[in-house]
């Protein structure tokens, strides 16, 4: 027996048959999501991962002894996902309330924008136009299903809700800053997801309620991968996958560097970009079609700086920059919302931006990027020198934010097509909610569910069809 039959017979494979019932590219939370359905059903998973750590987005590294998130996380009230799993892990101890300061950086100073209140003392605003803000966060809150937004662009819908001014003054600045070139095309759908989510997790008072997790995603990645062991479901880092693997009949496998994997059901978790590129080779019919839909939806890529200071910038939280010379969307200062006792001392902060991957920031060394903000900082928080900066990161994302235009769900990728075996989950199919873990986490259990359901039902109805033929063989000896 050859020692690739023995690895097959000790996983519960017959010798001539695949090597996995499932292949899984990507361990996110889609793709652990999924993997753990797939063990829960008993079904044979490798779950293979391009970079030397799991969690995606989610991935950590380690400040003062405790392990925090390479890109800023946090989760609202509905992220009931995120909690049903800690929970099923028997880590609900994980979960943490706290309240989140919000604000405005406009015209050189910094505006609160954590309660109603907040808005009607908003400066850069008229007092009439305060008003039309805080109606129109009410009135958007009150529409109930986005597919009534969905013919609408972003701008069309916030100028209907609020006027020209306050959209030029609040939303315009921040859609420009999220998506650049995009912006005009983003649909009414994606704002209203954030308008929705923060309308819900609010506090009688109106303050923002946050939580984060006790040691943060690592900690729940350390109670998740031993259970996801404990399935039977296998995670190995540092394997990018180079090919799926289809034939006319379809998937058959994956390569993955010099290997060949066989499995006939494999899932694709990553972007659509890069899952297109997978399928470059394939001999499968549907393949170009699928392909070329896939490559057609537009991506930001996504840089973080991660600052561990001695001190705190600010008492606020989340910072939405509406600058159009600060470099950064959002100055995320995490230690404002997760005690920096937590860290050593040190007080983090996160400068997050979203752009083209070919963009010149996005290209520099980390060093550059460093110096390259030190001067956008201090024009932001005039008090703040070089020498509060202990140590800083840099942590870049070429397949970040999904670009939500109109009608998206006419673009929406589904998680089964026309190429037999192949399943497809990710963060551009989350919609109508914009990205995020918790719905990460949602659509890899779904995809994971549906695999199982679909190899169940071929099993039926292969002993369906067994039991027949063996009956008509039956009746044909006695005759």
């Amino acid at each position: 027996m050859t020692a690739a039959n023995g690895d097959r017979e000790a996983r519960g494979a017959s010798p001539g048959g695949p090597d996995w019932d499932v292949i899984v590219v990507g361990a996110g939370f889609t793709g652990l999501g999924a993997a753990h359905e797939l063990g829960r059903a008993g079904l044979r998973c490798l779950v293979l991962e391009a970079d030397d750590h799991v969690g995606g987005l989610a991935g950590t590294f380690t400040v003062g002894g405790r392990q925090l998130e390479r890109f800023y996380h946090h989760w609202f009230a509905s992220d009931t996902d995120i909690f049903r799993l800690c929970a099923a892990l028997g880590r609900a101890d994980l979960v943490q309330r706290h309240h989140g300061r919000t604000g405005f950086y406009y015209a050189g100073g910094i505006h609160r924008l954590s309660t109603p209140l907040d808005v009607l003392r908003f400066a850069p605003l008229p007092p009439a136009d305060r008003l039309r803000l805080g109606r129109s966060v009410l009135r958007a809150g009150r529409v109930r299903h986005w597919r009534e937004l969905e013919a609408l662009t972003a701008e069309e819908w916030l100028v209907g809700l609020g006027g020209r001014r306050v959209y030029d003054r609040v939303w315009r600045p921040l859609l420009e800053g999220k998506f650049g070139p995009y912006a005009p095309e983003v649909g009414a759908t994606w704002m209203w997801t954030k308008l929705h989510l923060r309308g819900g997790s609010r506090s009688r008072s109106g303050r923002e309620v946050l939580h984060y997790l006790r040691g943060g995603c690592g900690a729940l990645l350390d109670a998740w991968l031993p259970r996801l062991a404990g399935l039977g479901v296998r995670v190995r880092t540092g394997s990018p996958v180079a090919e799926v693997l289809t034939g006319p009949a379809g998937v058959y496998g994956v390569r993955c560097g010099h290997e060949v994997i066989s499995a006939p059901r494999v899932l694709v978790t990553c972007a659509p970009g890069p899952a297109a590129t997978l399928l470059a080779g394939s001999a499968h019919p549907a393949a170009p079609a699928l392909r070329r839909r896939l490559a057609a939806i537009p991506y930001l890529a996504n840089l973080c700086l991660v600052l561990e200071n001695d001190r705190p910038l600010s008492d606020t939280y989340w910072l939405n920059v509406t600058d159009p010379h600060f470099p950064y969307v959002g100055v995320i200062e995490h230690t404002n919302l997760d005690a920096p006792e937590h860290y050593g001392g040190r007080h983090l902060v996160y400068l997050s931006t979203y752009l083209p991957a070919d963009a010149p920031l996005y290209r520099m060394s980390d060093a550059e990027v460093f110096r390259y903000s030190l001067p956008h900082l201090r024009r932001m928080f005039p008090a703040f020198r070089a020498e509060w900066v202990r140590a800083h990161h840099v942590w870049r994302a070429p397949y970040a934010q999904p670009v939500i235009t109109r009608h998206y769900s006419r673009t929406v990728p589904a998680v089964e097509n026309a190429v037999p075996g192949l399943y497809l989950a990710g963060m551009a199919q989350v919609f109508p909610e914009d990205r995020g873990t918790n719905y990460a986490l949602r659509g890899g259990q779904r995809a994971g569910r549906l695999i199982a359901d679909r190899i169940r039902t071929a099993e039926r109805r292969a002993g369906r069809a067994a039991a027949a033929h063996a009956s008509h063989r039956t009746g044909a000896d006695h005759d």
